[in-house]
């Protein structure tokens, strides 16, 4: 999953690599406290990786009004995922 948020944030160098992992796995801690089961945190689901690409953007954003619009998108998408009983029940 990593190429593809270096993609999404355009970033084609290593040096933030551990950073940008870190806020790979941040969301997807957030996704599972919220509810979200761990064994449909699949990284090929396109709505998971949506997910973590939004809160990456939000995280790596340096405008404060894109950020907030990166935020708010992200708090959608886990609510839409948190109340989907294929991603909440077994």
């Amino acid at each position: 999953m990593l190429e593809k948020i270096k993609l999404a944030l355009r970033i084609d160098d290593d040096s933030l690599d551990e950073e940008i992992q870190d806020s790979i796995n941040a969301a997807i801690a957030d996704l599972k406290l919220s509810g979200v089961l761990e064994n449909k945190l699949d990284e090929t689901d396109p709505l998971i990786i949506r997910a973590v690409k939004t809160f990456c953007k939000y995280e790596f954003c340096t405008d404060d009004k894109e950020s907030e619009r990166y935020k708010n998108a992200y708090d959608m998408i886990k609510v839409h995922l948190t109340l989907s009983i294929d991603y909440t029940e077994v």
